[in-house]
């Protein structure tokens, strides 16, 4: 359908308004998934971790930088991730 109605508009525009938006949690460095902390449907607090990470024979947290629910899980346990790989997606609390 073409042309929509002004109604149509705005009703879309209102429900677009009420949608939060998801953050993407990345990795920062290229490392091995170690453990999962919080799965998807979990809710997390701003620098919970989301998964820890092996590099280098240390343990690095992936933190989620806002708080709200793990909408999306992008990784395994044993997974081998790139820099800036994607982790998770949270949608924000609120």
């Amino acid at each position: 359908r073409g042309l929509r109605s002004p109604l149509e508009v705005v009703g879309a525009a209102i429900a677009d308004k009420g949608k939060a938006e998801m953050v993407d949690v990345k990795s920062e460095v290229a490392g091995r998934v170690w453990q999962i902390v919080a799965g998807e449907g979990e809710t997390v607090a701003a620098d919970d971790p989301i998964v820890i990470l092996e590099s280098m024979k240390m343990e690095i947290p992936v933190l989620s930088p806002v708080a709200g629910t793990v909408t999306r899980l992008a990784v395994g346990e044993e997974d081998m991730l790139d820099e800036e790989q994607l982790v998770a997606e949270v949608t924000p609390a609120g």
